[in-house]
């Protein structure tokens, strides 16, 4: 009996990874993206679209006082998932990949769904119930393979009826995420009808998944997913279009063309020049793809022709702010940032000040190691921070423009909150600690240092020496 309670404390309920979060994809594909580390990707023009897409959503759903979010993730594959209350997390692929706005916003939907139910908080106590009853299951059987042992019977079942409890268990928890899933289909439709939105797009992604499925149907038990097999979804879905009284209601042409402008963005910034013009051939005048060859060339390294083309599309659109953005971001990171200075200014004034334009404006006027402008990237740094304090690259940067203003103990206190938030504990409690010596006592920039000071290091987990 003891035997066999260690050996279920070694193994106990093992539960896949993907059970966690709430996926849109086939629990494989969900498997496959948790074993790379994700990047995350921030663009401006990206996420005002994708806020501009979820904003109707999030209120039909109740939960525009909930500061949700969309995260971007650089990853191939068609994929959106939840891990928490306020973040929806969506591929790179799932966006590339949708031709129409009202595709993506029916994934990010359904994600909504998952977060307006509660399916998180319900799903890690149904794991917790179900990591119950399985030791418990498995207690049993041990307790009788061990009775059997002692009563010399044959132990060839033994391995079968210590497993049976926890497949069982495994089996439910799949079964509940089934069925959650249902759930926030349904949600996604009725989010869809209340924005007066056709759940075509929607209907569309899962006929994807289907084809996606066709060639390994056969070989999937149903039990053992996390989501209904894609023929089962389909069906459902089909069966809620034909009822919809906005199936037939098509995206705006303006939102379509900012859709079209995304997906070329993104083809740009991820794939090496011959896919770009794969994609995007030169007979291809588009402006989106304009916009995909133009970022493909300062990319590689071709900035004199990638201006040149920046500037025609500016020449098209001149209020855009993204175009004024591109052209600063490829002087900066051409090695002119003095160039870059006026272009990003311009983005900064046609966005309304996004945050994301203000800290690139930031770094630009630190790297032109301008005195009379050092104040100005203080100002544009410091509002960066305010508003996205979780960039460590942005308070390095705010770091160097308070050292070239000659304001040592910010210049500290700054750094330190980078090397915290680049995961290096120790550095940032040394400089804490140095900025805090020069702080008046009691002051915010000693309480901020202080709290640094008195993190605690995370242990290190025992493992195998470096050699």
């Amino acid at each position: 009996m003891r035997a066999a309670t260690l050996l279920l404390l070694a193994g106990a309920l093992a539960t896949p990874p993907a059970l966690a979060p709430f996926a849109f994809a086939p629990l494989a594909g969900a498997q496959e993206s948790g074993r790379r580390n994700p990047t995350v990707i921030r663009d401006a023009e990206i996420e005002n679209l994708l806020r501009d897409y979820m904003r109707p959503i999030w209120k039909a759903a109740g939960l525009t006082q909930q500061n949700l979010r969309v995260v971007i993730i650089s990853d191939p594959s068609f994929n959106a998932f939840v891990m928490d209350g306020k973040r929806i997390f969506v591929n790179t692929g799932a966006l590339a990949s949708s031709e129409t706005p009202n595709e993506i916003i029916g994934v990010l939907a359904h994600e909504t769904g998952h977060i307006a139910g509660g399916h998180l908080a319900r799903m890690r106590q149904e794991m917790e119930n179900a990591q119950t009853m399985a030791i418990i299951g498995t207690l049993l059987a041990a307790g009788g393979v061990a009775a059997g042992a002692a009563g010399g019977a044959n132990m060839g079942g033994a391995a079968a009826a210590l497993a049976g409890p926890q497949e069982i268990a495994r089996r439910s928890v799949l079964s509940y995420a089934r069925a959650q899933e249902q759930a926030a289909d349904r949600s996604a439709i009725s989010y869809l009808a209340a924005t007066k939105q056709s759940p075509v797009g929607m209907l569309k992604t899962f006929e994807r998944m289907q084809n996606d499925q066709i060639f390994i149907s056969q070989r999937v038990d149903p039990y053992v997913l996390s989501h209904p097999m894609a023929r089962e979804r389909v069906a459902a879905l089909e069966d809620l279009v034909a009822k919809s009284p906005y199936r037939d209601i098509k995206d705006s042409p303006e939102l379509q063309a900012r859709h079209e402008m995304m997906r070329a963005k993104l083809v740009g910034f991820s794939m090496p020049p011959d896919a770009v013009a794969r994609r995007y051939p030169p007979s291809n005048t588009s402006l989106p793809a304009r916009y995909a060859r133009a970022i493909s060339a300062y990319r590689y390294g071709a900035v004199p022709d990638a201006i040149r083309q920046i500037d025609a599309l500016i020449a098209v659109q001149p209020n855009n702010p993204y175009f004024h953005e591109l052209k600063g971001q490829a002087l900066l990171e051409a090695g002119r940032p003095r160039e870059a200075i006026a272009p990003l200014r311009r983005a900064e004034q046609l966005s309304g000040g996004a945050p994301l334009i203000r800290t690139l404006l930031g770094q630009a006027l630190v790297a032109a190691n301008d005195k009379s402008s050092v104040d100005d990237a203080v100002r544009e740094l410091t509002f960066g921070v305010q508003r996205e304090p979780e960039s460590a690259a942005a308070w390095r940067f705010l770091a160097q423009a308070y050292g070239q203003k000659g304001d040592l103990p910010n210049a500290d206190l700054a750094s330190a909150q980078s090397a915290l938030l680049s995961g290096d504990v120790q550095l940032a409690r040394e400089l804490a600690a140095r900025a805090r010596q020069t702080f008046a006592y009691g002051s915010p920039g000693w309480l901020k240092a202080d709290d640094i000071v008195n993190v605690k290091p995370p242990k290190k987990k025992p493992g195998r020496p470096t050699p």
